[in-house]
């Protein structure tokens, strides 16, 4: 009798383990997918309220899950000015969105991302999306990961920032700088998708 329990709250802990699993998993968008949610409200570390298509420039808009506590954006940090310079110079808008709720009160607060975005220059907007109302629609799942979008807000490019996140002068494949490049020359963009490497979003569910 005591085996059976012990088998049967077992398989319990597995099924409750899987469905806690499944809730945690998203569905990303796809290469073509139109953007969801660019009239959600957002809260800059400004104080401005933004919307993705508010933010949206004519050529396109490029979409960042970012946050303050991830090694990895520490690692890529040093390439989102670089990155907001050239969507500014091709009329592309950009933005990063923390979705970090889980974790809002160690280190991902607004506060918090006020003193990132100061002691860091950001020379982009640096919002907070409450609830990873926005990162979930998206399908986003890490810290750094980059939704680039076309002036019909159709996703062109989706993954890292480049393919070296420990040395800027290491880099090989410049994958978003090259996307947004082909995507204002008009040429194909060579690749559309490559592996967001980063800490996975805190997410409350």
């Amino acid at each position: 009798m005591k085996k059976l329990t012990k088998l049967i709250l077992g398989l319990s802990a597995v099924l409750v383990l899987t469905a806690f699993a499944q809730t945690q998993t998203t569905k990303s968008l796809k290469i073509g997918d139109k953007a969801p949610q660019i009239n959600q409200e957002v809260e800059d570390t400004s104080g401005r309220t933004l919307t993705l298509s508010g933010v949206a420039g004519d050529k396109g808009l490029l979409v960042m899950f970012s946050c303050n506590t991830c090694p990895w954006v520490a690692k890529w940090e040093d390439r989102y000015n670089g990155l907001a310079a050239l969507t500014e110079a091709n009329d592309i808008g950009m933005i990063a969105l923390n979705p970090n709720e889980r974790i809002r009160n160690r280190g991902e607060s607004m506060e918090d991302m006020r003193k990132r975005a100061q002691k860091q220059d950001y020379d982009f907007p640096y919002a907070l999306d409450e609830n990873h109302v926005i990162a979930d629609a998206f399908g986003a799942t890490r810290t750094p990961e980059i939704f680039l979008f076309d002036e019909n807000l159709t996703l062109v490019y989706h993954g890292a920032i480049d393919d070296n996140a420990n040395d800027a002068n290491s880099v090989e494949s410049t994958y978003a700088e090259d996307a947004i490049n082909q995507l204002v020359s008009g040429t194909e963009i060579n690749t559309k998708e490559t592996r967001s490497l980063g800490c996975t979003i805190k997410r409350t569910k």
